[in-house]
């Protein structure tokens, strides 16, 4: 029996923090297998996933791995269970899909006979930061290294808690496990399952770690409403007076990278609650985008990669050194690490009611100002909009940036409609006074293949800003197009490139550029109904 072996069964479900309790839970949930190693020590996981094969060693001791064909979201293959409890409350569209009851049942019970004498290694944690309102979880997988993903990135338990810790949801993610379609009722081999009532979970034929992170979001995204609690996609950060300020976007248009400021402190990075107490993390780490990362760029995350650290389809030389210039792999390169490998990180991880709001987009038609401030009806309106670019490798097939309206800048994991999500937003931003801008981070002088994309120390500098007024003194202009209140002047950028139809070659070109933009922006808009007309009035005008 090797080390990593030895050390596993002394840990094993006979042997770990209130194991009777721990087996009698495995048994109601209805699975027997070979040995259930619980919330083993990172250093326990890494060397498992070694072991196995799974994963490789760097420099600095964070484990690099492989996730095969699949390494983004397979949202075609993302379902929730159609039943009493969702069927009026679930926003049933292109991403939303629905599932049956009954073939869930099935495919649960054939996917607990599979762990039938196979080992599993399990994480108990939860979701969510605020001790009044977070989630006990269980996340129960076929491999080690997803078992320690789960611990970099969901809150971990003391051993008191762990003592008492009983899961309100459970999430079964079996990478070995793939399904049969036309027997189950899934799409293809790779599925992605939420059942509402049953508080379970199940995920199957992919090895992409993200799956369990962002179905747990979509959870917490439908049962927060329900608790007076608003539920939101963005990164959160804090100073030493309590400014908070959110950041609100998609993968790859900023939000971690912004959020990541050594003159301030670290909330999260992704997912977050808005209560009557202020701002919580759901999450207890960070899954940042690796691609051309650099130390001087981003020094946080480079040096948060390290013991424990997992990354996520990043080549890795010979030398452990990992290369995150090359995307051979996949563009969509990624690292999960726990919120106290970044210096400061506020813990636990919850904040004041944010002073600044910041929606990120990526255009990639290259005709978005780089920073305009909103009203409460304009902020009503982009947040429903949700405009900017998916970025190639987030998504399997998305090869280069795609314009996109994704609601609530969010929409994979907002069950429930926008307008419910957008009510809550505005209640908060009549409470508390709160600024929204709205900051492009995509390209200027022209679309994706023609401009360039906007520096990331512009970026900073326009957050920088906005976090400490600056923007309050300067004059500003109105956009016609986009009927947007775009800043003459910003501290650190350029004044030229405030106004996207100077940095482009030709201006005509900019003009039918935007003006088809704008008629997007328009046509998107027209399936809300009900909307008042100050909100409506708000968008673009082509």
């Amino acid at each position: 029996m090797g080390r990593v072996s030895a050390v596993m069964v002394a840990r094993n479900v006979t042997g770990c923090v209130a194991p009777d309790r721990f087996a009698a839970q495995l048994k109601e949930f209805g699975i027997a297998p070979r040995k259930a190693f619980r919330n083993l020590p990172a250093k326990d996981l890494v060397e498992a996933a070694l072991e196995s094969g799974d994963a490789v060693l760097t420099d600095k001791g964070a484990v690099a791995v492989k996730t095969g064909k699949y390494t983004g979201r397979s949202p075609d293959d993302r379902f929730i269970v159609h039943d009493g409890v969702t069927k009026d409350t679930v926003d049933w569209n292109k991403i939303n899909h629905q599932f049956p009851s009954e073939s869930f049942g099935r495919l649960l019970e054939k996917m607990k006979q599979h762990v039938q004498g196979r080992d599993v290694y399990v994480f108990d944690g939860f979701v969510g930061a605020d001790k009044g309102s977070r989630m006990p979880i269980r996340i129960i997988n076929d491999h080690a290294w997803q078992s320690l993903f789960s611990s970099r990135l969901f809150i971990r338990p003391t051993d008191g808690e762990l003592e008492t810790h009983k899961p309100e949801f459970t999430v079964l993610c079996l990478n070995d496990f793939k399904a049969k379609p036309g027997e189950y009722g899934t799409r293809s081999a790779v599925f992605i399952l939420i059942d509402i009532t049953r508080r379970i979970v199940l995920i199957g034929g992919t090895r992409y770690a993200g799956e369990i992170k962002k179905s747990l979001f979509s959870v917490m995204n439908f049962l927060l409403p329900d608790r007076g609690i608003f539920p939101m996609h963005c990164s959160a950060n804090t100073d030493a007076d309590d400014h908070t300020a959110l950041f609100f976007g998609l993968s790859g248009t900023g939000k971690t990278t912004l959020s990541a400021d050594n003159a301030r402190m670290l909330i999260g990075d992704d997912e977050h609650g808005w209560s009557d107490t202020g701002i919580f993390n759901f999450e207890g780490g960070c899954y940042a985008k690796c691609i051309n990362l650099t130390e001087k760029s981003e020094p946080q995350i480079w040096n948060a990669i390290r013991d424990g650290a997992v990354l996520e389809n990043v080549a890795v030389g010979a030398d452990g050194v990992p290369d995150y210039g090359n995307g051979s792999l996949t563009e969509n390169t990624r690292v999960a690490y726990p919120l106290d490998h970044i210096p400061g990180a506020v813990q636990p991880s919850v904040g004041g009611h944010p002073n600044v709001v910041i929606f990120l987009t990526a255009d990639a038609k290259g005709v978005l100002p780089p920073i305009s401030r909103l009203d409460r009806a304009g902020a009503m309106y982009h947040f429903m909009s949700g405009y900017t670019s998916k970025l190639a490798g987030t998504e399997r097939g998305v090869k280069k940036p795609k314009s996109v309206f994704s609601e609530c800048f969010g929409a994979p994991f907002m069950p429930r409609h926008a307008q419910a999500y957008a009510s809550m937003l505005a209640k908060k931003i009549d409470e508390h006074g709160t600024r929204i801008y709205l900051i492009n981070t995509g390209w200027s002088g022209g679309p994706y293949g023609v401009g360039e994309r906007i520096k990331l120390s512009y970026s900073r500098a326009m957050v920088t800003a906005a976090l400490g007024g600056q923007l309050d003194k300067v004059e500003y202009r109105r956009d016609e197009i986009f009927n947007l209140s775009v800043p003459r002047s910003c501290p650190g950028v350029p004044d030229t490139i405030l106004d996207p139809r100077n940095t482009w070659k030709d201006e005509k070109a900019y003009e039918k550029q935007a003006r088809r933009l704008a008629g997007k922006f328009q046509d998107n808009f027209a399936k809300f109904s009900g909307v008042p007309p100050d909100i409506t009035g708000a968008g673009p005008r082509a």
